[in-house]
């Protein structure tokens, strides 16, 4: 018979509701008391109330990747702006905070896991270039597309504004250190398709222009 840490094991790779930890530990006649246990043991890892991920005891070597798990702290949700343009490889900066956007009011936690913040975005503007995104086998996530990314960054930061072309292709070329060939690999055909339901619609149209031009 499997030890309670065996069958774990089979779900490593994914963030662990309550419900899910309750359906393991369905032989026990006072589950949460068992999994107030495992916690104290480092077998299992609270992350935020009713999410739980591999604690150090469990001693595992697949655990769930933090952009699968910003995906189940809070949602519905979707990595962007500077997370993903890191991980697309358009910006040179490791990024310390896990950055979401979300259809509710903007939100950040601190947890044992990591920081997570989630910026709140308008439908419909907020399902325009989402994809799933393969981080390791049988792990996805929900994120933002190069393009859409550039998009959430530029409308997520305060005071920014293009008056331009040629502020936004400083930005681009100098603040966020975008390769130019990388900026002309972007569909900007399916960015101007975005706009006119954008905040930032001029200052974004600046942009387009400017990556049209280079």
């Amino acid at each position: 018979m499997a030890t309670i840490e065996q069958t774990l094991q089979n779900y490593s790779g994914q963030p662990w509701t309550h419900t899910l930890l309750l359906s393991v530990l369905k032989d026990y006649q006072r589950p949460d008391d068992k999994i107030y246990q495992l916690a104290r043991k480092g077998i299992i890892q609270p992350v935020r109330r009713g999410l739980y991920i591999p604690g150090p005891a469990l001693q595992t070597s697949r655990g769930p990747e933090p952009f699968l798990l910003a995906n189940h702290i809070f949602g519905p949700s979707y990595v962007s702006m500077e997370t993903a343009l890191a991980h697309h490889g358009l910006i040179p900066e490791r990024v310390f905070e896990i950055a979401s956007a979300t259809i509710h009011a903007s939100r950040k936690f601190v947890t044992s896991a990591g920081t997570f913040t989630y910026t709140q975005l308008p439908l419909p503007y907020y399902a325009f270039g989402l994809r799933s995104e393969k981080l390791a086998d049988g792990q996805y996530a929900m994120m933002a597309t190069p393009e859409k990314a550039l998009f959430d960054k530029i409308i997520t930061t305060s005071g920014l504004l293009f008056r331009s072309k040629k502020a936004a292709r400083e930005f681009l070329l100098e603040n966020l250190r975008i390769d130019e060939e990388d900026l002309k690999r972007l569909d900007v055909q399916q960015m101007t398709g975005w706009v006119n339901e954008s905040m930032k619609s001029k200052s974004l149209s600046m942009m387009i222009d400017a990556i049209k031009e280079l």
